[in-house]
């Protein structure tokens, strides 16, 4: 019989695998080193079979024990944590793949902002999963913040690119890909913000999502403090 216990433990095995993906990921794009961009790629199937393996889990959690209050929220949550793991270990293989590509010619110079932005990403999502792992969702609401950073650096990016491959044409096609690689740190940003909002909702039972989660985020941190 499946125990809400051995939920959370597919789920922090997952977390662990989707965190080592993404940082090895952007250390492959950031050192050019195709070696560590191949073994991402390689070990992306580990992320697909645990997905699959916690919905089993979940499925049979609550056929079995018909679970209320936090344990129905941790079951539902659980669900669609994994799924924005599994995102995030798409997104690191989209890099990956992107990198080995972007290793074959010189870097632009605008590399540099990837590097900044790669970290906030990394950062965000270690945030939202010590969150869930220490049951405390207040670090959960600076993720929701720092996605409107990793947004806006996003948009500069492409600005600052556009401007490269219009003086350059001969920059367009490192500039595309880097385009594509910013593009994929935005959304594994994104899959952390919405982790975070997951684990806000677990331990609060307080919904942050949506058009209004700046001001349902404002509330909470008044809460909070």
């Amino acid at each position: 019989m499946i125990t809400i216990g051995e939920i959370r433990e597919t789920l922090l095995l997952m977390a662990s695998i989707a965190a080592r993906n993404l940082q090895l990921a952007l250390k492959a794009l950031i050192e050019r080193n195709d070696a560590l961009a191949q073994s991402v790629i390689k070990g992306d199937e580990d992320l697909d079979t645990l997905e699959i393996k916690i919905d089993d889990q979940i499925i049979t959690f609550i056929a079995t024990h018909s679970p209320v209050a936090i344990d129905c929220r941790l079951a539902l949550v659980a669900s669609k944590i994994s799924s924005d793991l599994e995102r995030i270990g798409d997104q690191a293989v989209t890099i990956s793949r992107i990198a080995l590509q972007l290793n074959e010619k010189p870097p632009l110079k605008s590399f540099f902002n990837i590097d900044k932005m790669a970290e906030i990403a990394r950062k965000m999502y270690q945030e939202a999963i010590d969150s869930f792992i220490s049951g405390n969702p207040k670090e959960t609401l600076s993720v929701v913040r720092e996605d409107k950073i990793v947004d806006r650096m996003n948009k500069e990016l492409f600005s600052t690119l556009v401007k490269i491959m219009r003086e350059d044409p001969d920059a367009i096609p490192q500039g595309l890909n880097l385009m594509l690689v910013s593009r994929a740190i935005e959304r594994a940003a994104d899959h952390a913000k919405n982790i975070a909002e997951e684990v806000y909702y677990l331990y609060r039972a307080k919904d942050i999502r949506h058009k209004t989660s700046l001001i349902n985020v404002k509330k909470a941190m008044g809460e909070e403090s």
